[in-house]
């Protein structure tokens, strides 16, 4: 238990690391908050700029991927199957809250989509390859970035069960899904925007 605390409170520093906010204040001299949707992740950063935005989405993603490495380094050194089952995916799901609820920014973060994509290529890199055909199609065909992300992290769980078959592994499953309902509930603006239709599209230019 000494092992899966470590990893929680290790993955969640590493998700709150604000790499958005912090690149956006160090090269442009601006808030990223203050601007845009107001979010301190890769689509926002990216209107301020595209170089920036691409850079976010990396760190973002990396900071995901480095939590999980630690999770396996850790349960590598004492090895049990209660360690190895849950460690992986707790290690995803503090990530990701850490980037949500970063204590950097008073626990006002981003949506951890890039997050969760660097956390779970890891664990499921299969099923994550489908995820993010399935984003990119959404968004060549409807320019929402925030639909996309939603379709897409609904889909993971499902994919993960079927592709790596964590049927002997329910805690972990159960780890990835929680993941998943907490990055659909932070675009519950997106979602109050996209039923009332005015969600911004990929590319659209601020009123």
């Amino acid at each position: 238990m000494t092992d899966l605390f470590i990893i929680a409170v290790a993955s969640y520093l590493l998700g709150s690391i604000p790499f958005g906010f912090v690149l956006v204040r160090i090269f442009r001299g601006e808030d990223v908050r203050q601007s845009g949707s107001g979010n301190i992740g890769a689509t926002n950063v990216s209107r301020k700029s595209p170089v920036l935005g691409l850079l976010t989405l990396l760190l973002d993603a990396l900071k995901g991927a480095a939590g999980v490495a630690l999770a396996h380094f850790v349960v590598s050194q004492r090895p049990s199957t209660f360690a190895s089952e849950i460690g992986l995916s707790l290690a995803a799901l503090f990530a990701v809250l850490g980037h949500l609820f970063p204590i950097w920014l008073k626990f006002r973060g981003g949506k951890g989509v890039a997050t969760g994509l660097g956390s779970f290529v890891v664990i499921a890199p299969r099923a994550m390859f489908i995820t993010v055909i399935v984003f990119l199609v959404i968004v060549i065909v409807s320019r929402y970035v925030s639909l996309a992300s939603i379709i897409a992290v609904v889909s993971f769980p499902p994919l993960v069960y079927w592709i790596h078959i964590p049927r002997e592994a329910p805690i972990a499953l159960g780890c990835m899904t929680s993941t998943s309902l907490l990055i659909i509930a932070k675009h519950h603006e997106n979602i109050r925007r996209l039923l009332a239709g005015t969600e911004r599209r990929l590319g659209a230019k601020l009123a």
